[in-house]
């Protein structure tokens, strides 16, 4: 695992990210760990995340597009640092575009923040954690209703590596349905693979009992 995977997994932990415990997601689901990203809350750690992002984009997608577009309302964020990120770190000046949840009709008006999208971009989508589809599908025809948009691809976090409505995972079908590769920083394998049984600031966050609970999850969550 490339050492920029271990550091953002121990990021998370740092930052209250990452969770582990018992928890309920929002499809119903109990999981043995979270991943909530409005824990990121401070200047540094903003800067700190769009850096991760910013080298997981060149590594996995290249620098050949226009646009980072962040669903609204966390994508807001994460496109600003991301895009703050690729600029520092390489020198591309790329612009950042996002939604609002409702068209503004004074000053910028519009359903846009941000850069406008025109024919001929290319926009990546920028997400925090893998997503069941339901803001892509929001996110599209917003995005394609301003002119001859192609969207190369789509980045999150963390890859939660579960079944989304069918029996591949949830970036598969997104990958699938709409024709787009997907990416993530790190995967909960890699996770579990960086944490199990090794003590990271005096603590081990997987042990033997948690390893047992994830398994499960995945025995009856995971892919098919």
């Amino acid at each position: 695992m490339e050492r920029y995977k271990e550091e953002f997994i121990e990021f998370m932990v740092d930052s209250d990210v990452l969770k582990f415990g018992d928890f309920v997601t929002k499809s119903g689901r109990k999981t043995p760990f979270f991943v909530n990203t409005g824990f990121y809350r401070t200047g540094t750690q903003l800067r700190k995340l769009g850096g991760y992002y910013a080298k997981a984009i060149h590594d996995k997608f290249g620098l050949d597009f226009d646009v980072l577009f962040g669903p609204a309302y966390k994508g807001i964020p994460l496109s600003v640092a991301a895009s703050i990120a690729i600029s520092e770190q390489y020198e591309k000046d790329v612009r950042y575009c996002s939604n609002r949840k409702e068209i503004k009709d004074h000053g910028d008006k519009g359903i846009l923040l941000g850069s406008p999208l025109s024919s001929g971009d290319k926009v990546l989508l920028i997400e925090d954690v893998t997503t069941a589809g339901t803001s892509i599908g929001e996110t599209l025809p917003i995005i394609q209703a301003q002119g001859d948009v192609q969207v190369c691809g789509l980045v999150v976090s963390v890859d939660r590596m579960e079944r989304g409505k069918g029996e591949k995972s949830a970036l598969t079908e997104i990958s699938e349905t709409y024709g787009f590769p997907t990416a993530a920083i790190v995967t909960m394998a890699e996770v579990v693979e960086h944490l199990y049984n090794r003590p990271y600031n005096g603590k081990v966050y997987i042990d033997d009992t948690l390893k047992a609970a994830i398994d499960a999850y995945y025995a009856q969550y995971g892919v098919r």
